[in-house]
């Protein structure tokens, strides 16, 4: 669940319809997204918790179908990763102006995001070609934690005050710290890729 990561379609890819059933369990929950934004802000928090984990059921349903009836695509594998940033992203957003989360949070994890997108795009400028970039094991612990911090805050704001006080405290610092190290990580790989393009020439 990660923006960065580069469409890997099925050799049949080209072949399968765009408006198929992984396809449209991603638009739903792009859909869901102002949905879940909406109750929110209304301080309907147990619904918006629910769509939250609905849309989290979508992401897991939606690649697995595709892997299991072949059904990828080139559309898909931009879309799935899109979804999924803009609800963490919206929510962490959201949250931070509702004084849920820390907004230095908010901002580390927006920073992140900001960088490698810069990154991807200053790369393709300099050389004219894309960089295939899959995610790695750190930026997958760090969506993980992105989904267990929100998850976190949600199950509060509905009364649910778990973990405690100092527990909630020392996620959002491990949240923080394995976001850094992501979007470092992130920088270093473009780095060694263009040193490579480079030296090539």
């Amino acid at each position: 669940m990660n923006p960065t990561q580069s469409p890997a379609p099925s050799p049949r890819g080209s072949e399968t319809k765009v408006l198929n059933l992984p396809n449209f369990l991603t638009l739903l929950r792009i859909l869901a997204i102002p949905v879940f934004l909406i109750l929110l802000t209304d301080e309907e928090v147990g619904w918006a918790l629910a769509v939250f984990v609905m849309a989290g059921i979508t992401d897991s349903l939606d690649g697995a179908i595709a892997r299991l009836t072949n059904s990828r695509t080139t559309l898909g594998a931009y879309m799935d990763p899109l979804a999924d940033k803009m609800l963490i992203l919206s929510a962490f957003v959201v949250l931070a102006a509702m004084a849920a989360v820390p907004r230095w949070l908010t901002v580390v994890v927006i920073s992140r995001d900001v960088v490698i997108l810069l990154g991807y795009l200053s790369l393709f400028l300099l050389t004219q070609q894309l960089m295939e970039i899959r995610p790695s094991a750190i930026s997958k612990a760090a969506t993980f934690l992105h989904l267990l911090t929100l998850s976190v805050v949600l199950l509060g704001l509905c009364g649910i005050p778990w973990p405690g006080g100092v527990g909630r405290t020392r996620l959002f610092v491990l949240t923080g710290i394995i976001t850094a190290i992501s979007g470092i990580h992130y920088v270093i790989r473009g780095l060694r890729w263009y040193q490579q393009k480079d030296q090539a020439i």
